[in-house]
């Protein structure tokens, strides 16, 4: 492509008791006549820790080097402020991270990418599974995947597979099992590879996966070596535990819509899965809280018919009362075994599904999770879902951490139904509850999570531990958990020479496997306990963490591999970090985002042959969150007042050119002002011409930062340094007192100083349009962050605001009948209208009501709308 080759492309995954240790190498060279750029792009496990990159150019390695994310943030400070370095590692998709790094290498050149990653596979549904994302962009002369598994208690059950695999390439994939050993090869010739015959396109674009399962002759495996051990929990034959499940789902107003049809159907397969041993509840969320019934239900065939009917009359209304509705999940299960409704030897979880944040009832998320943990006591699951990206979902991970649960991002797509179905099968058959694995203290130190909830069916624990002497080879572990029927209780040894008898087919065994395994495990396990960590805890468990990221070699959320390149051809370094969740997705929830907004117009072309385009708005956001918006005309505001739940909207007319100060806040130091521009040429047929924001400049005058984003171009000033990116750059960006994500060709964000951060989105027009121009909108995240003096047409809004309608009457237009407001002491005469929210459906758009304030917002804003136009962008 373009010159460059791939010639060689091989995926070498090797798995020793579960512990993957996968090698991507990618050969390439440049057939051109001039330098160009050779581009290695992978995509790899969100599970995964990468553990080592390197470039080979013409015989020269080039290492990647792990470090402390500070050190490397200020080591490569200066490079970065001066546009030398690139990200190189962002989310990809639900299960993904991409990996990219580019190199310029001259004429004939050839470059080796290796990229090392580890992970420890997971057992769900019975099966380990591990997934490979192939993408070679290209046909590849010399490709091939090959997986080896060795497993100490044996194989069963090997399976390989892929998405883009049609029936001439599944006889290509080889596979081998037999006692401990398995072995799997896909090696497609060049024509193999192709979409037909002559074409040069690479049919290998997809997921292809490998799933297998282990022997189990004992309910467990114990494994020494080299002075740690892991122990594999897995029983079958258990019979299953009944369950008490309390249902508690987000009903507010921006669930509407496809959400809560995907919702409901969901629903509707879990209570077919129900068996009549379970009990079972809902509870629904708004800005009240409404109940199915006043206690769980046992899930007799009646009674699921009942609770059908229910779920098929689920709607949405109102704000998001979180608090009282998972108080209320919790109030139903401690009445359970308060009354001896459910059988005392029950595993009892609460599934909370939401698409916001609490807004009303208490909604400072800190003391709600207070009170959660408080009311649970450790006695129940709790598994947070956050449907979408306007979800918390740092604290719907918080807060399942503290409660035994665990939180999971439900993505807005046609799937969402099987996503949550899927969630609910994982967690749907318990085993086993209050399960204890105890080892002796005076042998074993750093040990992992040894107790766990609930064991649930088809899943598998996996604890690890150093032993304090080195030369120890013997281990005898107790094991106790709560079964259906009776307590299962009992001891298991093993030592270090019937581990060596296990593992004598050595090839197979890459280093100090297990103390990796040990190493991987511990890692996660703090960096999860860290999340609902405070104060001295959290900030001894970032030390543990980031000691072992660095002695071992990952790049977790705690270091950065530094990433050199030759010096020749332009060629910048880069800095590859471990993306977080919340963080990720951020431009994405700001897109999304349930807040006040001010509405900019953008306009997008209608599907039809001719070239038609319909204006629909974007929003500029403020907060608190609230699940109005806008639409259509001039920069439209629109001001949510929660506790009304209703909305105020005014427009600003103003020329092009106008400088607007949308934002200003004296104690941090931030301001951000928007120019207007204008169509190409004005439109004789409306009244009010159109205008947009062609220019935003956001400054933080106590870090002498500027940055000006128009829609061709990027500029960071930095004192007397100025750095200039474009739309058509990936870059992840950091100094001190900025962080800046641009996504290409579609948004960045950036971070300043007090934390708040801002998303502005790149709206782009068909180039030949008579009239409409590219423009940019603008969106904040977190206001709360900025101080109470905040001021500006957009700042002023973020401190409440309440009004009061009088005196009702017909208007000038029968549909949109006017009143009388009282707000900020001003009368004012008001209209109701529907504005129209296109976020989620861009065709026909949601009605949302509001009252409209003429003149400029003229009695709503402080002042005039003319006190707000500023001289400058800075």
């Amino acid at each position: 492509v373009n010159g460059i080759e791939i010639y060689s492309m091989k995926i070498d995954s090797q798995v020793t008791s579960r512990f993957a240790h996968n090698v991507i190498t990618s050969r390439a060279v440049n057939r051109g006549n001039v330098h160009k750029e050779v581009f290695f792009d992978v995509d790899l496990p969100k599970t995964a820790f990468i553990t080592n990159f390197s470039m080979t150019i013409d015989g020269v390695t080039y290492p990647g080097i792990i470090k402390e994310k500070e050190v490397a943030k200020k080591q490569y400070e200066k490079a970065v402020s001066k546009g030398q370095t690139a990200g190189l590692v962002r989310a990809s998709g639900r299960k993904t991270e991409k990996f990219t790094v580019s190199v310029n290498v001259a004429a004939a050149s050839k470059v080796t990418f290796e990229l090392t990653y580890e992970e420890l596979l997971k057992r769900q549904f019975g099966k380990y599974k591990m997934f490979i994302k192939v993408k070679p962009k290209q046909l590849v002369k010399d490709f091939e995947i090959e997986v080896n598994i060795f497993e100490p208690q044996g194989i069963t059950d090997l399976e390989a597979e892929g998405t883009f695999i049609t029936n001439d390439l599944q006889n290509i994939i080889k596979k081998t099992f037999s006692d401990k050993k398995g072995h799997i090869s896909f090696k497609p010739t060049l024509d193999q590879q192709r979409t037909c015959a002559n074409c040069s396109q690479s049919v290998l674009d997809g997921d292809f996966t490998v799933k297998y399962d282990v022997k189990r002759t004992t309910p467990d495996n114990l494994q020494i070596v080299n002075g740690y051990f892991v122990h594999f929990f897995a029983p079958s034959n258990l019979p299953k535990l009944p369950k008490n499940v309390v249902f508690v789902i987000d009903i507010s107003g921006s669930m509407s819509g496809r959400e809560i049809q995907q919702t409901r159907k969901a629903l509707l397969k879990i209570l077919d899965d129900l068996t009549e041993d379970d009990f079972f509840n809902f509870v629904l969320f708004g800005s009240g809280v409404q109940i199915w019934k006043e206690t769980l239900m046992k899930a007799t065939p009646e009674n699921l018919d009942e609770a059908r009917n229910f779920v098929q009359g689920i709607d949405t209304s109102g704000m998001t009362n979180l608090y009282g509705g998972i108080m209320r999940g919790i109030d139903m299960l401690n009445a359970g075994y308060e009354r001896n409704l459910v059988p005392k030897r029950s595993a009892s979880i609460i599934i909370m599904l939401t698409d916001g944040q609490p807004n009303v009832g208490i909604s400072n998320t800190e003391e709600i999770q207070t009170h959660v943990k408080k009311a649970i006591e450790g006695r129940y699951a709790l598994y947070n879902l956050g449907f979408g990206y306007d979800v918390d979902y740092n604290f719907l991970e918080k807060m399942a951490l503290e409660n035994k649960g665990l939180a999971r991002r439900i993505y807005p797509d046609s799937d969402a139904a099987l996503q949550l179905q899927g969630f609910y099968d994982e967690v749907s058959n318990p085993m086993l509850m209050d399960l204890e694995l105890t080892y002796p203290e005076n042998e074993i130190s750093d040990l992992t999570k040894n107790s766990f909830k609930h064991f649930y069916h088809g899943s598998e624990v996996v604890v690890a531990g150093r032993f304090i002497d080195n030369n120890q080879n013997s281990l005898t572990v107790d094991v106790r958990g709560e079964g259906a029927d009776d307590i299962l209780s009992y001891t298991t040894q093993q030592d270090a020479v019937q581990t060596a008898k296990a593992f004598q087919e050595q090839e197979y065994i890459f280093g100090d496997y297990i103390e990796r395994l040990w190493a991987y495990l511990t890692i996660e396990q703090l960096l999860e306990e860290r999340t609902a960590a405070t104060g001295k805890e959290k900030e001894n468990l970032t030390a543990k963490a980031l000691y072992l990221s660095l002695k071992y070699k990952f790049v977790t959320p705690l270091t950065s591999m530094v990433v050199t390149k030759p010096e020749d051809h332009n060629n910048q370094d880069g800095i590859a970090d471990k993306p977080i969740e919340d963080v990720e997705v951020s431009a994405e929830k700001l897109l999304r985002s349930k807040c006040q907004f001010i509405k900019l117009p953008f306009f997008l072309k209608a599907v039809s042959q001719e070239k038609e385009w319909t204006p629909i708005s974007y929003y500029l956001t403020l907060s608190p969150p609230s699940w109005y918006t806008s639409v259509d005309g001039d920069p439209h505001f629109i001001i949510s007042v929660p506790q009304k739940e209703d909305a105020i909207c005014f427009n600003i007319n103003e020329n092009p050119g106008a400088v607007l100060n949308l934002i200003n806040d004296p104690v941090t130091g931030i301001t951000v002002n928007g120019e207007l521009i204008g169509d190409k040429r004005p439109n004789s047929e409306a009244k009010i011409q159109n205008t947009y924001f062609g220019k935003l400049g956001i400054a933080n005058k106590h870090l002498n930062l500027r940055v000006t984003v128009t829609p061709e171009k990027i500029t960071i000033q930095n004192g007397n340094e100025k750095t200039g990116f474009t739309w058509l750059d990936s870059v992840t960006l950091q100094q001190e007192g900025l962080t800046l994500i641009i996504n290409r060709k579609k948004n960045l964000v950036l971070s300043m100083g007090s934390g708040v951060s801002f998303a502005i989105v790149l709206h782009q027009v068909w180039k030949k349009h008579p009239l409409h121009q590219d423009f940019l909108g603008l969106y904040t995240l977190e206001s709360h962050k900025l101080s109470k003096q905040t001021h500006g047409l957009l700042g002023q809004f973020f401190h409440p605001i309440d009004f009061t309608i009088l005196e009702i009457h017909p208007g000038s237009d029968p549909k949109k009948p006017d009143a009388t407001m009282i707000v900020k002491n001003n009368e004012l005469i008001v209209t109701r209208g529907w504005q129209k929210d296109y976020r989620k459906d861009p065709a026909h758009g949601i009605d949302i009501p509001c009252w409209f304030v003429h003149d400029n917002g003229t009695g709503l804003i402080d002042g005039v709308h003319t006190d707000y136009i500023v001289s400058s962008l800075f």
